[in-house]
């Protein structure tokens, strides 16, 4: 994948998808997330057809409007000719995460995976075009261009991996000890024979109740935090040196011509 800044603070986020229902699917899912469908814009590819040029097939002019460096471009452009689709979506930057979330987990191909496969079949990548030598032509005006090259820097975001952080709940058997207490009524009846004793009370009425009590176990639960795990997403700028080379045409003339005497009468 990878993404261009436009002036209005937009990015295009770029993904490769190998056939046309998996890019279908892609947009359908960035439509249903809230993404505009004027947002959302894909370049299909074609027949395979090694000896057509990428001009020839239209890729380039397509891949034009999505800004892509020269490099992007030529590998995007070769995964049509193969019979690939292309899904851009301009997202705001603070849709960027979310449409990159989006062509993931639908199923975007690592183009640079791609790229190092159609390298070992043969293929031989972005190369900067040379300028046509001119053979002399008489009787013709001859022009030779002057070409100088510019530096432009671009940026492209490199996917560096995830970190996903789930959290689930385990239940662990706990046991523990209790000491319960009992009281128990019992009923006893012995056989007696003496005399009444003096002021006893032989005939008079009694009720005499006792309860029964025992303890229980009770079990509550209380929740405690114990650690917090904290997940951010921290930017970070920096400012990064690019070296590179430019080229441009010189051009010496070399003039061995005599100069010519006037004619005399």
């Amino acid at each position: 994948m990878s993404d261009t800044d436009s002036l209005s603070r937009t990015k295009v986020v770029t993904a490769f998808f190998r056939t046309k229902k998996d890019a279908d699917h892609a947009v359908e899912d960035l439509v249903q997330a809230g993404f505009d469908r004027d947002q959302v814009s894909v370049v299909a590819g074609g027949e395979t057809s090694p000896k057509r040029s990428y001009e020839e097939m239209g890729f380039w002019e397509s891949l034009k409007q999505l800004f892509l460096p020269d490099e992007d471009r030529y590998t995007y452009a070769e995964g049509l000719r193969r019979g690939g689709y292309v899904v851009a979506v301009r997202a705001a930057t603070g849709e960027y995460d979310r449409a990159l979330a989006i062509l993931d987990r639908d199923g975007s191909v690592d183009l640079g995976q791609e790229e190092r496969t159609w390298r070992s079949e043969g293929w031989q990548g972005y190369q900067a075009r040379e300028g046509n030598s001119l053979a002399a032509d008489y009787g013709r005006e001859q022009v030779i261009p002057v070409v100088e090259e510019e530096l432009r820097v671009g940026k492209r975001d490199v996917n560096h991996g995830r970190v996903r952080v789930r959290s689930y709940v385990v239940e662990t058997p706990v046991e523990e000890d209790v000491r319960l207490h009992d009281e128990r009524v019992e009923v006893e009846r012995r056989p007696v024979d003496r005399a009444v004793a003096a002021g006893e009370r032989a005939f008079e009425e009694r009720t005499v109740e006792l309860e029964e009590k025992s303890e229980e176990a009770v079990v509550s639960k209380d929740a405690r935090v114990k650690e917090e795990v904290v997940v951010n997403k921290r930017p970070d700028d920096r400012t990064e040196r690019v070296s590179d080379t430019v080229r441009r045409t010189k051009v010496e003339v070399d003039d061995t011509r005599q100069p010519r005497r006037p004619d005399r009468g």
